[in-house]
């Protein structure tokens, strides 16, 4: 298996009275490495450091929470009734209690309370309108899910579809002997190529000047990514893998549309002000 590489990693460091998760680890890159970064576009644009350090604890909370109740009511419904506590709490219940950390993320999820935190935060404490800080987190955001999805392989979850060749991981841990597709490092490297992308745009055009234009074309890139880097995947849910689409194609679907026309609405306002000044 010439084109193929065994992947065993162990959990994570074992500090002896505590083991750090590597998954934990790469959220926690993920942030500091966001934080940085919006320290450098805030710092372009005259923004204080209290709104930094207040921002990262909106995207914190949103993120760890979105992305947790995401993961129960789109791939696990059945925990609210089975066992409601490990929905908000990193242990589980049932049948025996068990530390388990913050497991069971869906990125759907975790868009969808940042979306509503950036809102609050927006009007608490930017006093901006909504479209600011919206282009401008993309940039960490985009940089940040590079990390998220390391995590994933490191854990080797969220694991792709056999190849049926010599191409491809041996994930050991699953007690496995055949080559699947590294679908988590697919979608890694997308996600730096959209990086490079924003952070170009945001730095030398005047893109940013287009409230909203950002922000559309990060959102239509990235679930873009997502559907087609779904079709290497194993699907998250057995039963639903006779589906046309799988669920994260089918939750993709609608975010991409959405960030289409946020593109289209920006271009037509920039547009319509910019008429307006001639």
């Amino acid at each position: 298996m010439f084109f193929s590489f065994e992947w065993d990693p162990s959990l994570g460091i074992d500090l002896g009275f505590f083991t750090l998760r590597f998954y934990s680890l790469m959220f926690l890159v993920a942030f500091v490495a966001g934080w940085y970064l919006t320290k450098a576009i805030f710092k372009n644009e005259n923004e204080s450091q209290e709104k930094l350090d207040k921002l990262l604890i909106y995207m914190v909370i949103a993120t760890l929470l979105g992305a947790r109740l995401g993961h129960v009511i789109f791939y696990q419904p059945e925990l609210f009734k089975e066992d409601f506590l490990s929905v908000f709490l990193p242990f589980s219940f049932k049948p025996t209690f068990e530390f388990t950390g913050f497991a069971g993320l869906a990125s759907h999820g975790a868009t969808i309370g940042i979306a509503i935190a950036l809102f609050m935060y927006s009007k608490k404490v930017a006093k901006r309108h909504p479209s600011w800080i919206f282009d401008r987190v993309v940039i960490p955001i985009s940089f940040g899910g590079i990390f998220v999805r390391l995590g994933n392989f490191l854990n080797s979850e969220i694991i792709g579809k056999p190849t049926n060749s010599d191409y491809g991981v041996v994930f050991k841990k699953l007690g496995e002997d055949f080559a699947r597709h590294p679908s988590q490092l697919y979608e890694a490297g997308s996600y730096f190529l959209l990086f490079l992308l924003l952070y170009f745009l945001y730095w030398k055009t005047d893109i940013r000047k287009i409230k909203g234009m950002l922000f559309g074309i990060f959102f239509s890139v990235l679930w873009t990514i997502r559907f087609f880097v779904e079709y290497s995947k194993e699907p998250q849910v057995a039963e639903r893998a006779d589906w046309l689409f799988n669920t994260g194609q089918i939750l993709s679907l609608p975010m991409i549309a959405v960030g289409l026309v946020v593109m289209f609405l920006a271009y037509q306002n920039h547009k319509k002000q910019s008429h307006e000044t001639v």
